[in-house]
């Protein structure tokens, strides 16, 4: 066929110097699109395992519309190389949303781009050598054939990438609802919990334990402390919190390992409960932090709940620990506070020693008269109640208590 003047317009883009590409040609590779696109359509079959599927089927009826789309994309750039093929491009960017959501890799729809994009160029360049173009024109409709492969790969990408950033979005939504519903106050139904954390993709343990995080408003998001595998996280709340399954399987929290992964941030990690009672070991691990901060217990590192029972029990209910405190320690308010630090100590000692005298006076590092001196003071503040079991008890809460609060300057 006549091969006809081409317009200045209608040269390759970028390509200073590039030879003119006969506007004919588009036509004539576009009445060849159908059988070319068959051949296409084979040898990524073949080639990319993936798309190995039966051609009449979804997948191929899917795989023969791209081929069609990416060919009629570089007839298009023959016919007018300014063009930039918005609508085919946007095929693609769908088939990257397509493969993402299918929950497949982006590798083997990249790879039926190439293979496809290189295969097509044979055909059609032997076309063009059929017609007699010479060498310069045919270099040309390579650098157009890999101008489309390029733009058809790109859009399959972003696609792709979109979708995998929104179903990230979704998963973490869904996540964070599942996370609010186990925290909830006041009964959790199994079913609710279950059928949540399916649509999150969470294997429902049969334990969890909460993890209440110091606030750090200075840190940025990036900062977050990387979660324990499986683990539940928000960090917007007041405390951030973190909800760990079977937390004492395999050693979640052994060693220093777990403070190592937070970064130096302290964290105070409730009792282990059952999936549907999370509830409360928020509420402990929440209260252990609060007495963290005070000073109460160790203000640093990772604090567990189950080894300081006794503290958050006492610190329960800090009024009523006050009106207790009040009442069993009124004797001492008759001396002074340098005399009463002595006597508190002293007497603490001596009703967790029972009563032995010796063993006081080493675990202060004082003299055993020492220690009988003090008792003597004791003796005449607090009378025979030193000797009631019941008053013995409450002495030792209120002590226990005053003991660890901390000190004020």
């Amino acid at each position: 066929m006549p091969v006809k003047a081409v317009p200045p317009s209608h040269r390759v883009p970028d390509g200073a110097g590039a030879a003119p590409v006969p506007s004919d040609l588009a036509e004539l590779l576009r009445a060849q699109l159908e059988a070319v696109a068959d051949e296409v359509q084979e040898e990524v079959r073949r080639q990319v395992p993936e798309y190995a599927r039966p051609a009449d089927g979804p997948d191929g009826r899917t795989l023969r519309a791209g081929v069609v789309q990416a060919l009629t994309l570089f007839v298009d750039h023959i016919a007018d190389p300014r063009g930039n093929g918005e609508a085919i491009a946007a095929t693609y960017h769908e088939l990257g949303r397509d493969a993402a959501s299918r929950g497949r890799g982006l590798g083997a729809l990249q790879s039926a781009v190439r293979v496809g994009g290189l295969h097509a160029w044979r055909l059609m360049g032997r076309t063009a050598e059929e017609l007699g173009l010479d060498s310069a024109v045919v270099a040309a409709l390579g650098e157009l054939a890999f101008r489309t492969v390029h733009e058809v790969a790109e859009a399959a990408a972003a696609g792709y990438a979109e979708a995998q950033s929104h179903g990230t979005q979704e998963l973490e939504r869904r996540r964070r609802r599942l996370l609010d519903l186990l925290l909830e106050e006041g009964p959790v139904s199994r079913e609710a919990v279950q059928d949540l954390a399916h649509r999150a993709r969470w294997p429902v343990p049969r334990q969890v334990a909460v993890v209440a995080l110091a606030a750090a408003p200075d840190r940025r998001e990036e900062d977050r402390p990387p979660a324990a595998a499986g683990a539940l996280v928000d960090m917007e709340s007041r405390p951030p919190r973190m909800l760990v399954p079977d937390p004492d399987a395999s050693g979640r929290f052994a060693g220093r390992t777990f403070t190592l992964a937070l970064r130096g941030r302290p964290a105070a990690i409730g009792p282990t409960v059952a999936v549907t009672e999370a509830a409360p070991s928020l509420r402990w691990a929440t209260r252990a932090l609060a007495l963290m901060g005070r000073g109460i217990l160790p203000r640093e590192g990772v604090v567990r709940c189950a080894d300081h029972l006794s503290t958050l029990l006492l610190h329960a209910d800090e009024p009523l620990l006050a009106q207790l405190q009040a009442r069993v320690l009124a004797p001492l308010d008759a001396v002074t506070a340098g005399q009463r630090a002595r006597l508190t100590e002293t007497l603490l000692a001596w009703l967790l020693s029972g009563s032995n005298v010796p063993d006081v006076a080493v675990r202060l590092h004082i003299h055993p008269q020492t220690v009988r001196y003090r008792l003597r003071q004791l003796e005449k503040l607090f009378g025979d109640a030193l000797h009631d079991p019941g008053t013995r008890l409450d002495l030792i809460l209120a002590l226990r208590a005053e003991a660890r609060e901390p000190q004020q300057d």
